[in-house]
């Protein structure tokens, strides 16, 4: 069980820092880790008039792959359906999309792929 609270917490640690990032980049942060039916996401941050869905990918190094490929079309739908529920409880309605940052390494140093509207709803 050790070992689980430890990925999460490096993974929020993460999304804080990706948070902070984001932020020195034009956006503002809404809300972290919004859980729905079937899934999380990891943030919520607008861009002027458009609510943002961000998925943010970790991983140390790339000797298995950039963290941006482990957004497959499941994801994607579990992201959808999260990002629907949401916009329903909190009845809201505009301009929305969704993007995934993948980071690489360990803090400090850490490098970001921010991929602005990675995908559509569908």
């Amino acid at each position: 069980m050790r070992r689980r609270n430890d990925a999460r917490s490096r993974g929020e640690a993460i999304e804080g820092v990706t948070a902070d990032w984001l932020e020195a980049r034009g956006l503002s942060l809404v809300a972290r880790n919004q859980h729905a039916k079937g899934g999380e996401i990891d943030l919520i941050m607008r861009d002027g008039d458009t609510l943002v869905f961000v998925e943010v990918r970790h991983r140390a190094d790339t000797r298995h792959g950039h963290p941006l490929e482990t957004v497959n079309l499941a994801k994607q739908r579990r992201l959808i359906r999260a990002a629907r529920f949401y916009l329903l409880r909190n009845r809201l309605s505009c301009a929305c999309r969704f993007d995934v940052v993948g980071v690489i390494g360990t803090a400090p140093q850490l490098e970001f792929t921010w991929v602005r509207a990675a995908f559509d709803a569908f």
